[in-house]
């Protein structure tokens, strides 16, 4: 099937490209590709003016600034396969999403702000973003505006991004040092998209939670924080991590994905997973990603203390 006819404009600056949008009926930007071009094809969508915005230059860095990591909105799902691309925990929470994003030949070309610009709700940076406060820059016509991660999602593949509006950037706050982080993607089969995913940081001193942070995939119509579920932890001890992350019912990160599940979660059924099914899997998910993020603390802790050491090969 062939998308409908289009006119295609190749912007060399950032406002070449906002000009364009602005004076088109129904404009899309096309940096990636992966989800715009698709729907193209199957004629859901039939922009009259396709933006590309893939030769502006200053699109397709990142750098560290402050504390805060800076994403141009050309810069490439596979980038963030090398933890080290990304300083400290952060650059691990992003390898463990990043690998649950389509296939490799996806990840090659589709981009982060993609995701964003997107907004499905099984995204896994989207959810991220919105537990770790990050901010999207958007440049139009009025200028550059920000917006937090936690405002900019609307809905199903709703933002409050206008249509003459462009990302610039995406802005992600740097994690500490001894911060714990942990992603959990639960789906019915490897080519599906998550019936439920998890992103999780934890911050855990002298055997006590300080702060936790947790990102929810698909559990409802956007990307959601868990705000009830990260209360619960506040100020309480993480307790041990048994083997294979079996918790008992009472433990704190179970209580906590139950918490997720009822309060902070608002799943739909689907024609594999009833309601009932998906809260389940939602408190599953979220109890077993705290536990991964509590290892992973642990592991710096012991690094910093010289308990153990991480070689290369």
């Amino acid at each position: 099937m062939k998308p409908a006819v289009f006119d295609y404009f190749t912007a060399r600056t950032v406002y070449e490209a906002v000009d364009a949008l602005s004076n088109a009926k129904d404009a899309k930007v096309l940096a990636g590709g992966q989800s715009l071009l698709l729907e193209m094809h199957l004629k859901r969508l039939s922009p009259d003016v396709v933006v590309d915005i893939n030769q502006i230059p200053e699109l397709g860095g990142m750098e560290v600034q402050d504390g805060v990591l800076r994403v141009g909105p050309l810069v490439r799902h596979r980038v963030f396969e090398n933890p080290r691309a990304v300083p400290g925990p952060l650059g691990e929470l992003f390898a463990r999403a990043v690998v649950n994003i389509a296939h490799p030949p996806v990840r090659n070309r589709g981009t982060m702000a993609g995701s964003f610009g997107w907004a499905h709700p099984a995204s896994e940076w989207c959810a991220l973003a919105v537990a770790l406060d990050t901010d999207i820059e958007l440049t139009g016509p009025g200028g550059i505006r920000q917006v937090g991660a936690c405002d900019f999602f609307t809905g199903s593949f709703r933002t409050v991004r206008q249509p003459h509006e462009v990302i610039t950037s995406l802005r992600w706050p740097l994690l500490s040092g001894d911060t714990g982080v942990g992603f959990i993607e639960h789906r019915r089969t490897h080519f599906c998209f998550a019936q439920v995913a998890v992103g999780a940081t934890l911050d855990i001193s002298d055997g006590m939670i300080e702060g936790a942070r947790i990102g929810l995939v698909n559990c409802a119509d956007r990307p959601v924080r868990a705000r009830a579920a990260e209360e619960v932890l506040a100020g309480v001890e993480a307790g041990e991590v048994p083997a294979g992350y079996k918790l008992p019912k009472g433990h704190p990160f179970a209580r906590a994905g139950r918490i997720a599940a009822d309060q902070d979660a608002s799943p739909i059924a689907e024609p594999y997973a009833d309601i009932e099914y998906r809260r389940h899997a939602i408190a599953t998910v979220v109890a077993r990603t705290l536990c991964q993020a509590a290892a992973d603390q642990r592991s710096r802790t012991d690094a910093e203390k010289g308990n153990w050491s991480i070689t290369d090969g």
